[in-house]
């Protein structure tokens, strides 16, 4: 390391002792949460809340910025509402991607049902309900995934399945063989999604559609696994877009360039497979884009303009509050027993000053025993214990090494998959750090504007 990256890290070791014991601690807020199971826009909102009402006795509406109405169960304690997320998942009773959520204090719930302003039905001019059309035949195709001669043996393939998926079934053939079985679903759902699942290895090669006629009878019939017919193909959106969403879900880890390559048809097929809201990809990463967009309003996420780093980022300040700075490092702790922490650096330098701050965070133990990834001009971390998951990440840009350190309870790796995504795809310069010896002005390109400290971000690519 260089002398001044050794005397930086004895300052902020011992700043950091206390902040980082009060961050390691998962402790959940001490406010109501909420189970978030999607957000809708417009009239179709209502009819959405009212389907959940029909299955849940304790829905509720929301409002959320951008014209968008969450629909949650609630309100619960934050340990109860984790461990209800988990029966329900378990079971395929709520979307694979729901999530435990804290809504800000004064937030309106609206309850939906026979207590909370429930749809009534349509009236005609008259005054009378209008007559529902009929109601479509029931499905009745089966995903037929493994067939075995021994009841245990399909016991145990069914425990296997019921891994990927909760809703799956025993079934008893006719011939004495006993089969697990994904069902019910309509032809076209099943037709769609067979080869889908099976490209993604989440069933066998030679799984197949029956009708559950040829099942025989139900030893332990399982639930409908909500696979949808196939829609109509929708444009894709632009890539980058879809690179971003991607990795938000944690499906692409892959740079953020707008191109069609291996990595990113890889991950797309994976959210298809694993998302399984549409086999269209246009309207798979649609849906996709729109939940990651209800998601940041729900985090609460704000573009932060650090002032001691000059760095920009986008990140949950509902969780984070700003402690202090010390030279190259700005520094946020938990807020209000999150058990959340994040550190931005900044100093002048290359590959050497950025190896120098990578191994400045290993020392201090905010990425415990790390993965990691070097190439020129880019460096990542990745590590976790009992206690806190920690990442890091950061570039050599015009002259700089400069990144962050996200910390979050190992509690809740979906979320910091998100987050740190959101930090990651943000993070930009706007002005030069205030804890560090202005550079010396660089010749000016005539015709060219000067840059000021108060001069908004950049919008230059993420990736270097």
């Amino acid at each position: 390391m260089t002398g001044r990256t050794i005397a930086m890290g004895r300052v902020a070791a011992v700043l950091l002792a206390g902040l980082l014991a009060g961050a390691m601690p998962g402790a959940a807020l001490a406010q109501d949460a909420l189970i978030r199971l999607e957000a809708r826009r417009g009239p179709e909102a209502a009819a959405a809340a009212q389907g959940w009402a029909e299955r849940f006795d304790d829905v509720v509406t929301l409002a959320l910025p951008g014209g968008w109405t969450g629909i949650a169960l609630g309100p619960l304690d934050a340990a109860g509402a984790e461990a209800r997320l988990r029966q329900l998942r378990a079971a395929g009773q709520v979307p694979a991607d729901s999530f435990v959520s804290v809504p800000p204090a004064g937030t309106a719930l609206t309850p939906v049902g026979d207590g909370g302003g429930a749809l009534r039905p349509a009236m005609d001019t008259a005054g009378a309900p209008d007559v529902a059309p009929p109601a479509p035949p029931a499905p009745s195709g089966f995903l037929r995934l493994e067939s075995f001669a021994e009841r245990a043996e399909a016991e145990a393939a069914l425990t296997r399945t019921r891994e990927e998926f909760p809703e799956a079934g025993l079934w008893a053939l006719p011939d004495g063989w006993f089969a697990v079985a994904l069902g019910p679903v309509s032809d076209a759902a099943g037709q769609a999604w067979l080869p889908v699942l099976s490209r993604a290895d989440l069933i066998p090669d030679d799984a197949m559609l029956v009708d559950a006629a040829d099942l025989g009878q139900a030893l332990d019939a399982g639930q409908a696994p909500g696979l949808s017919d196939p829609d109509g193909p929708q444009p894709l959106p632009p890539l980058d877009e879809v690179q971003r969403a991607l990795r938000w879900a944690g499906h692409y880890a892959g740079e953020i360039d707008g191109t069609d390559g291996p990595m990113t048809r890889a991950a797309i097929q994976a959210q298809i497979a694993q998302g399984r809201a549409s086999t269209d990809p246009g309207t798979a990463l649609r849906l996709l884009i729109e939940h990651r967009s209800a998601w940041q309003a729900e985090m609460g996420l704000q573009s932060l303009p650090d002032r001691p780093t000059g760095l920009t980022v986008t990140a949950p300040m509902q969780a984070l509050q700003f402690d202090r700075a010390e030279r190259a490092l700005s520094i946020y702790g938990p807020r209000d027993g999150s058990g959340a922490a994040m550190i931005l650096f900044s100093q002048p330098g290359g590959q050497q000053e950025l190896l120098d701050l990578a191994g400045l965070v290993t020392a201090l133990g905010w990425v415990p025993a790390p993965e990691r990834s070097i190439r020129r001009g880019h460096v990542t971390l990745r590590g976790t214990n009992d206690v806190h998951i920690g990442a890091a990440e950061g570039w050599v840009r015009d002259g700089r090494a400069e990144g962050f350190v996200l910390i979050w309870p190992a509690s809740d790796p979906a979320t910091q998959t998100r987050i740190l995504a959101e930090i990651s795809d943000s993070l930009t310069r706007h002005a030069p750090g205030v804890n560090e010896a202005a550079p010396a002005p660089a010749a000016a390109v005539p015709g060219s504007a000067t840059p000021t400290p108060d001069a908004p971000a950049s919008d230059a690519p993420l990736m270097p």
